[in-house]
């Protein structure tokens, strides 16, 4: 079954837009794990639209008092999504690596974003990765984390993920979601067969994330059950409107069941 990483950007999204402390990123915590999520994923963004370095840090000291506190199967893991080319700002972003280091995550997710971009909406050419990539992500693992690799369903080139040091991918699933939506199911579900098998030939484990949702999501783990982690936060937050927090992750829990 694929570990849920609820990710809490848009409980902050919603605070940030009022300022003050309300709805509580920590309080959101504690409902999703207590509905049964084994992980949490933020993605803290240079310019603090969203998650901010405090966030991760009250959430890295609230997840190690919980882990600490329950027995190893429930034990909750934290993912830290980020470019980890964004340098230092001088509005307190202290980088995705010094992030890393001060946080201490189970795993960082290194993403290509730039800085005005809304949403990720692709991942690593790794054909021709970024020069000092493969020495962040040898830090990355330095500091204790898994590192793993945002990367296009459609690439050639999966391989050079292991090859540079990564441990994972993560698949970008926009695509995979809107050709579902267009009727599409079948061709974008094969290509992101495709870049599994390549994952799973170099020797890496397979993640997904963005755009999943209720309807989507069970066709994807149907055709790759072997992904070990979903990341989502847009939709589910969506639902959870509707459903409510706790009841949203409880039917995204059912979503990952092996059919």
């Amino acid at each position: 079954m694929a570990r849920l990483s609820v990710n809490l950007n848009k409980i902050a999204v919603l605070r940030n837009s009022r300022g003050g402390t309300l709805p509580s990123i920590l309080r959101a915590a504690e409902v999703v794990v207590a509905a049964g999520a084994r992980g949490l994923t933020v993605h803290p963004r240079p310019d603090l639209r969203h998650v901010r370095p405090d966030d991760v840090l009250n959430l890295a000291e609230w997840l190690a008092r919980h882990n600490d506190a329950v027995a190893e199967g429930a034990r909750v893991e934290l993912n830290i999504e980020g470019n980890p080319f964004a340098p230092a700002r001088g509005n307190g972003y202290p980088g995705l690596l010094e992030l890393v280091r001060q946080a201490r995550p189970d795993q960082v997710t290194f993403v290509p974003d730039a800085d005005g971009q809304i949403t990720s909406d692709h991942g690593f050419d790794l054909a021709t990765p970024p020069q000092r990539l493969q020495a962040l992500i040898r830090d990355g693992a330095g500091l204790g984390a898994r590192v793993s690799l945002f990367v296009d369903a459609d690439s050639d080139s999966i391989q050079r993920a292991a090859d540079l040091g990564a441990q994972r991918i993560e698949i970008y699933t926009g695509p995979f979601a809107s050709g579902v939506q267009a009727g599409a199911s079948v061709a974008v579900i094969e290509q992101c067969r495709r870049a599994a098998a390549q994952a799973r030939s170099a020797g890496l484990a397979i993640n997904a994330g963005h755009d999943l949702d209720l309807l989507n999501l069970p066709l994807l783990l149907a055709a790759i059950p072997d992904i070990a982690e979903v990341s989502i936060g847009h939709a589910l937050i969506n639902d959870a409107l509707y459903l409510g927090l706790d009841s949203a992750v409880r039917a995204y829990l059912e979503a990952c069941e092996p059919t």
